[in-house]
């Protein structure tokens, strides 16, 4: 998540960031991790950093359930080089360095975590001095593409900025000719609005206005939006979003002509006045968890009542053991060397075929293990979607679910979109 948790209902979405240490690799900071003469012991560890407290809380256990089970099924098809991988007990805590600490005491090859993306400097500050690898299932800030972790920082959440192409196509695919934006100040707002502009201007929408906005001001930003008269209006805000979009109904701003972004989204029914909403569309990152994932992780935890983040959490677990299987070494130097090749993606190493290989499409651990010991390169596709990470660790694709608003302003999934890229 981007500096907050803002919360997308059961959203799941997926991506990451590496560099390399000079002692690993000759290259600048955004290179990729060498390969490596293998040094681990021969168990695979995995720890998490369960970073969620107050009322976020509840997506630790949604974490840590998928975690379990991406284990419990990496086990079942024969762990790693016949001994079982080790998932490290977790315990919440608001603490990220403390928990990282451990877990390097612990001696973690990998680490998932954390969601909040605030605080993944702490954990990347420990861990890749401790050389282990750290894979972020929720972190979105655009800025934690370029922080220098020395190669082992990767996420499978896509970056806030990746839905801008998203947000313009869906007010073009509705006929706009014309767009309104509107953000809540921050960072959030300020990168998300500077993306969606450049997107409009690409695809030939110039914006009319682009106005912003303090959580409970957005009364300037609203008559702007009057004055201006667009066939469409882009909304960028989180705290500040139920106020903005308040505003836009007082003035008269039509719901069918609103495209939420991720960060306003969520069933806001009476807590707007009747049919404030009504025919507005919103983007929610990632896919719908299909019904066999969702039987799956509540197999693990009865009392799951959200898959906020399993998959990407899942994903992750998946590729930091497929990346230990294709690099024949758990040590965090060779796992971050080989996630990018096991990904499907077009940089790092390929420790067990040749770089010129079409990549085997897979998408469970079982079946990818099976195509890396018939010596193939492989490209894990998992329950979030194609991951594929680039040279920056970002993934090269985002999907995203598209809600539509009733008269009760309460959304039901619509569609789905995907975006090209998950940073700029």
């Amino acid at each position: 998540m981007a500096r907050s948790a803002g919360l997308r209902g059961s959203a799941v979405w997926g991506v990451a960031v590496v560099m390399t240490l000079g002692a690993c690799s000759g290259s600048g900071d955004n290179a990729r991790t060498a390969p490596v003469e293998a040094s681990g012991d021969g168990t695979l560890r995995i720890g998490l950093i369960l970073d969620n407290s107050g009322p976020q809380a509840f997506l630790n256990a949604a974490e840590l359930a998928a975690a379990k089970l991406a284990v419990q099924e990496i086990n079942a098809a024969g762990g790693h080089k016949g001994r079982p991988v080790e998932l490290l007990p977790a315990s919440a805590g608001g603490d990220t360095a403390v928990q990282a600490r451990a877990l390097a005491d612990a001696k973690a090859d990998a680490v998932i975590g954390p969601t909040d993306s605030s605080r993944a400097p702490a954990a990347i500050d420990v861990l890749s001095k401790a050389r282990i690898t750290l894979i972020s299932p929720a972190n979105t800030a655009p800025e934690l593409s370029g922080y220098k972790s020395g190669g082992y920082y990767f996420r499978t959440a896509a970056a806030d900025i990746a839905q801008a192409p998203v947000l313009v196509k869906l007010a073009k695919d509705a006929g706009a000719k014309s767009l309104a934006v509107v953000y809540e100040e921050g960072s959030y707002g300020q990168d998300v609005s500077g993306a969606v502009s450049a997107s409009a201007k690409a695809g030939g929408l110039d914006p009319v206005t682009v106005s912003g906005f303090k959580a409970g001001g957005a009364q300037k930003s609203a008559a702007a939006v009057r004055d201006a008269a667009p066939d469409a209006v882009v909304v960028i805000a989180r705290d500040g979003a139920q106020g903005a979009i308040a505003e836009l109904a007082n003035a008269g701003v039509p719901g069918n002509k609103l495209i939420l972004a991720d960060g306003a989204f969520r069933q806001y029914g009476s807590a707007l006045g009747s049919k404030s909403l009504e025919g507005a569309r919103a983007l929610v990152p990632g896919v719908f968890p299909s019904a066999h994932f969702q039987a799956e992780l509540v197999d693990i935890d009865a009392k799951l009542k959200d898959t906020t983040f399993a998959a990407e959490t899942y994903d992750a677990v998946n590729l930091a053991a497929l990346a230990a299987a294709a690099a024949e070494d758990d040590a965090g130097t060779s796992i971050a060397g080989t996630l990018i090749s096991v990904s499907g993606g077009t940089s790092g190493s390929r420790a067990s075929a040749s770089p010129s290989a079409k990549p085997t499409v897979c998408s469970t651990y079982k079946d990818c293990l099976a195509a890396i010991r018939d010596g193939k390169a492989i490209d894990y596709d998992g329950e979030s979607g194609p991951i594929r990470f680039d040279a920056n660790g970002d993934v090269t694709a985002a999907k995203y679910m598209v809600f539509t608003y009733g008269a009760d302003n309460k959304a039901k999934l619509s569609g789905s979109e995907a975006a090209g890229r998950s940073a700029g």
